[in-house]
């Protein structure tokens, strides 16, 4: 009995601590975030481009593509601040747990088990303007085709914000709940130099 009650105040314990880091994360993430219009032209972008594979007209097609070049250039450019100004946090504060689970403050304590968001955000800004910076190229399946590549870095960039906030587990389970997409779906779509560079960030 003793035993069982020490586990209950042990398990409740590491609820609390963990609820406090998140609170503490979601905050210092979000103090930057604010600051800019990342998720209002994610959210413009992702739209745009089911607007324009619906449209039948090619003239209004090319149209649609046009605008959403220019969303795309404003997101690059504004995800790149953004990665710019979280590369001030502090280093332990940026380093994020690479275990499945969500251990409180694992990163502090066992740091080899981690990695640095700040980097991570400055691989996925490359992406992303590497992407933006090819929408002229090609013709209409190849626009189709940077359309859904852009799309995945924009997942796996929310997975790695999420996995900042709570854990690689969570972050998995809220991609696929938002978008319907696995995470290894999601990592296997983004470009090769994305893909390689994200390895070698989070050391998988």
């Amino acid at each position: 009995m003793e035993l069982l009650t020490l586990a209950l105040f042990l398990a409740l314990g590491l609820y609390f601590l963990r609820a406090r880091e998140r609170a503490a994360r979601v905050a210092l993430l979000g103090s930057y975030l604010g600051r800019y219009q990342i998720e209002k032209l994610m959210e413009a972008l992702t739209e745009g481009y089911l607007r324009a594979l619906g449209e039948s007209d090619p003239e209004r097609r090319a149209q649609v593509w046009g605008l959403l070049a220019t969303t795309e250039k404003n997101l690059s450019e504004q995800f790149q601040a953004f990665a710019n100004d979280f590369a001030r946090v502090d280093a332990v504060e940026a380093r994020v747990s690479t275990f499945a689970v969500a251990l409180p403050y694992a990163y502090r304590w066992l740091p080899g088990s981690s990695f640095d968001m700040r980097e991570a955000l400055q691989m996925h800004a490359r992406g992303i303007a590497a992407v933006a910076a090819a929408h002229g190229e090609g013709g209409e399946d190849d626009r189709k085709r940077q359309a859904f590549t852009m799309t995945a870095e924009l997942y796996l960039m929310q997975h790695t914000c999420h996995w900042f906030c709570r854990s690689a587990t969570v972050a998995s389970v809220r991609l696929m709940a938002r978008h319907k997409t696995p995470y290894e779906q999601v990592l296997a779509s983004v470009s090769p130099a994305t893909r390689a560079a994200y390895r070698q960030v989070v050391g998988i």
